[in-house]
C-alpha cells in the first residue's frame, strides 16, 4: 500500500450551509423549531390525541389529515437535512464539540417530533374504515396512501397511549439499561496476549482483527483467548440478553403480535411467505458455499477450515491492485456508464462536486456510509480509501446508496422512507457492476483475491447470518418459558452454526459466544436485525441476473423499483416490474450468481496451486 493514492478529497459541506455558526444554518434551525411549535399547537387544535375521531364528516377530516401530513413531511425534510449536516462534521472529526452540541440539540427536538408521531398513531386507528373514502377525496392523501396504511397497521398493534408512554419511559431503565450495559462491558473488554514481543493487554477489537492474520498460529491463539474472554463475562452478558429479550417478549404479547418475528416482518414490509422463500434459498446456499469453504481449505493447505480460518488471507502474492482515488473514480464512472448514462452522470457529479470524503485521518470515524440531505437534493459519502480492491468496492457500494437518493430526490420525506430489506438494493447492484468489471480485467492471484473478498463477504451475509437468525428465533421461543443460562445460550448458538455451516467447518471449533459478541441481539427496539442483510444481497444480485438476461431494457424497470421503495410493501414494489419475491426461483437467480463466482474461484485456485 505504499503507492501514492493521489489527492484524497474531503467532502464540501459549504454548499449546504456556510458553517455551523452561519446565519443560514441558524435561520433554518430556528425556523424548524417554530414549525415544530406550530405543529404541536395544530395537533391540540385539531384534536389529534387519543383514539377518538374528530369528526365523521369527510369534508372536515380531509384538511386535518392533509395538514398533519404536510407539516410532518416538511418537518422531516428539514430535520434530516440539519441532522445530516451536523453529523457530517462530527463523523469526520469526533472531537468537534460544536457539532456534538448541535446534534444534542437536534436529538431533543427529534424526540418532540417523535412524540407528535406517537399522538398521531393513537388517533388514526379509528379511521381505518374511512380510509378509502378519505383518499378518494384528496390527491395529497392518495399520494400518501401507503404511509397512512402503514400507520394504521402500526396503530392496531399498540397498547393504550398511557401504556405506550409508560413503556417508553420505563424502557430507559430496563431494556435500554441492559443494552447500554452490554455496550459498556463489551467495549471495555481487554485480553492478555503473548507473542515474541512479550506479554501485553489488547482490546477485544484488536484480538478479533488478528483473525485475519496470515499466520495460522496467530489466528488460532486469537480465537482461543477471545473465547476465554467472552466466557469470563458470560454471566453478566447473559443477564443483559435475557433482560432485553424478556422485555421485548412481554411488549410483543401485550401489543397483540403472535411473536417478535411478526413485528419485525411488518417493519421490513414483507410477510412470512416471502421470508420462507428467502430462507429456502439460504438453505440451498449451504451446499454451494461448502464448495467455497472446501476450496479455501485446500488453498490454505488444510483438510477442513477451523473457525479461525474463515477470515484468513490467501497465501498467494497478488500483483499490486492499488488505485489512486482519481483512477478509482474514473473506473467506477466508466463501469456505471455501461449500465446507464444517468448512473454514470450521478457518480461523476459526486466526484466533481465534492460529495465524497475519502481521506483517512485522526478523528474521522472508521467504515463508510452515505447520508442524504433531502432539502438540498444531494448526498454525502464517507469512505476511508486506501487504494485496495475492498476500498474500490466500498466506493461503488456507497455511490449506489447515493443514486437511490437521487432517484427519490423529488419525493417528500414520507414517500422516500424505505425498509431495511430494500435499503441495499442500489448499493449491491452498483457494487456488482464494478465487481464484475474488475474481475474480468484481473488475472491470477489478483483475480482470486477479488473473488475471495466477494465470496467471504457473501458467505457471512448468507451462511453466518442464517445461523444468527435461527439462534434468535429459538432464543425468543425459549425465553417465553424462562431465562436462559450462558450454557444454554452457547448450546443454541452452536446448534445454529452446525445447521448452517455443516461439515464445512471443523465442529470442534465453532464460535459459541457469537450471542455475546453481536450487538444486534441487544437492540431493544429492533429484533431480527439479520435476515434483511441476506435479503438485500440476494435481491440486488437477483436484479443483476435479470439485467444480464434483458440488457438495457431492464434499466427503466430498475429505476422504477428504486422509485417505489418508499411507496409500497416489498411484494408490491417487486410485482410492479414483474418480479415475484415469494417465488424461490427469483432468489435462486441471486444464488446462481454466487455459484458462478465460486466456480471461477475454484478454477483460479486450481491453476495457482498447480503453478506453485
Amino acid at each position: 500500500m505504499s503507492r501514492d493514492l493521489g489527492v484524497l478529497p474531503r467532502w464540501d459541506m459549504s454548499k449546504i450551509y456556510p458553517g455551523l455558526d452561519s446565519e443560514a444554518y441558524r435561520k433554518d434551525r430556528d425556523e424548524f423549531v417554530d414549525w415544530l411549535d406550530r405543529h404541536v399547537e395544530a395537533l391540540d387544535k385539531d384534536g389529534i390525541c387519543g383514539r377518538d375521531k374528530v369528526s365523521d364528516s369527510v369534508d372536515e377530516m380531509v384538511p386535518v389529515l392533509e395538514g398533519y401530513l404536510q407539516r410532518t413531511d416538511r418537518l422531516q425534510m428539514r430535520y434530516r437535512t440539519l441532522f445530516a449536516y451536523c453529523h457530517g462534521f462530527l463523523s469526520t472529526d469526533t472531537r468537534h464539540e460544536q457539532a456534538r452540541k448541535e446534534l444534542n440539540v437536534l436529538e431533543k427536538l427529534g424526540v418532540r417530533l417523535s412524540e407528535a408521531g406517537t399522538r398521531f398513531l393513537a388517533w388514526v386507528e379509528p379511521l381505518e374504515g374511512d380510509l378509502e373514502t378519505l383518499v378518494t377525496a384528496s390527491e395529497w392523501l392518495r399520494d400518501h396512501r401507503y404511509f397512512l396504511e402503514e400507520s394504521l397497521r402500526r396503530a392496531s398493534r399498540r397498547m393504550s397511549e398511557s401504556e405506550e408512554t409508560l413503556a417508553s419511559e420505563l424502557g430507559l431503565s430496563s431494556a435500554g439499561a441492559w443494552s447500554r450495559l452490554h455496550r459498556t462491558i463489551t467495549s471495555q473488554i481487554e485480553v492478555p496476549w503473548v507473542d515474541e514481543d512479550g506479554e501485553r493487554i489488547l482490546p477485544m477489537s484488536r484480538i478479533r482483527s488478528l483473525g485475519r492474520d496470515g499466520d495460522e498460529s496467530v489466528r488460532r491463539q486469537a480465537y482461543k483467548v477471545e473465547i476465554q474472554a467472552w466466557k469470563s463475562h458470560e454471566e453478566v452478558l447473559a443477564a443483559c440478553l435475557n433482560g432485553v429479550k424478556g422485555w421485548v417478549t412481554t411488549l410483543t404479547r401485550r401489543r397483540g403480535w403472535s411473536d417478535s418475528l411478526e413485528s419485525a416482518l411488518v417493519g421490513a414490509r414483507i410477510d412470512r411467505e416471502i421470508l420462507e422463500a428467502l430462507l429456502g434459498v439460504m438453505v440451498d446456499a449451504r451446499q454451494v458455499f461448502a464448495r467455497y469453504y472446501a476450496t479455501k481449505a485446500q488453498v490454505l493447505g488444510k483438510e477442513k477450515l477451523a473457525w479461525w480460518d474463515l477470515m484468513a488471507p490467501l497465501p498467494f502474492k497478488e500483483s499490486d491492485p492499488i488505485r489512486t482515488f482519481e483512477e478509482a473514480g474514473s473506473f467506477v464512472v466508466e463501469q456505471f456508464g455501461t449500465f446507464s448514462p444517468r448512473l454514470a452522470d450521478y457518480a461523476a457529479r459526486a466526484f466533481e462536486e465534492g460529495w465524497i470524503d475519502a481521506e483517512s485521518r485522526a478523528g474521522k470515524v472508521d467504515g463508510a456510509f452515505c447520508m442524504g440531505l433531502p432539502e438540498r437534493k444531494e448526498s454525502r459519502i464517507l469512505v476511508n480509501y486506501d487504494g485496495s480492491f475492498d476500498s474500490l468496492m466500498t466506493v461503488a457500494h456507497e455511490l449506489g446508496h447515493g443514486f437511490h437518493n437521487e432517484v427519490l430526490r423529488d419525493f417528500g420525506a414520507l414517500r422516500r422512507s424505505y425498509p431495511m430489506t430494500l435499503a441495499e438494493t442500489a448499493s449491491i447492484f452498483c457494487e456488482t457492476i464494478v465487481f464484475r468489471a474488475a474481475v474480468r480485467q484481473a488475472t491470477g492471484a489478483t483475480r482470486l483475491g477479488m473473488l475471495e473478498a466477494h465470496l467471504l463477504g457473501s458467505s457471512q451475509v448468507i451462511i453466518d447470518i442464517h445461523s444468527r437468525f435461527l439462534f434468535e428465533k429459538r432464543l425468543f421461543a425459549a425465553r417465553k418459558e424462562s431465562e436462559l443460562s450462558p450454557a444454554e445460550l452457547c448450546s443454541l448458538m452452536e446448534e445454529a452454526q452446525a445447521e448452517t455451516y455443516g461439515d464445512a467447518i471443523d465442529p470442534r471449533y465453532r464460535h459459541r459466544y457469537t450471542w455475546a459478541m453481536k450487538p444486534h441481539y441487544y437492540m431493544e427496539k429492533t429484533s431480527f436485525y439479520n435476515y434483511p442483510y441476506a435479503f438485500g444481497l440476494l435481491f440486488g444480485l437477483g436484479l443483476y441476473s435479470i439485467y444480464e438476461e434483458r440488457g438495457n431494457s431492464f434499466v427503466e424497470d430498475y429505476e422504477a423499483i428504486l422509485m417505489r421503495t418508499g411507496l409500497a410493501d416489498v411484494r408490491t414494489v417487486a410485482r410492479s416490474v414483474g418480479i415475484d419475491v415469494a417465488d424461490r426461483s427469483f432468489w435462486a437467480g441471486g444464488l446462481d450468481a454466487l455459484e458462478r463466482a465460486i466456480e471461477e474461484y475454484e478454477k483460479e485456485a486450481e491453476n495457482l496451486l498447480v503453478q506453485s
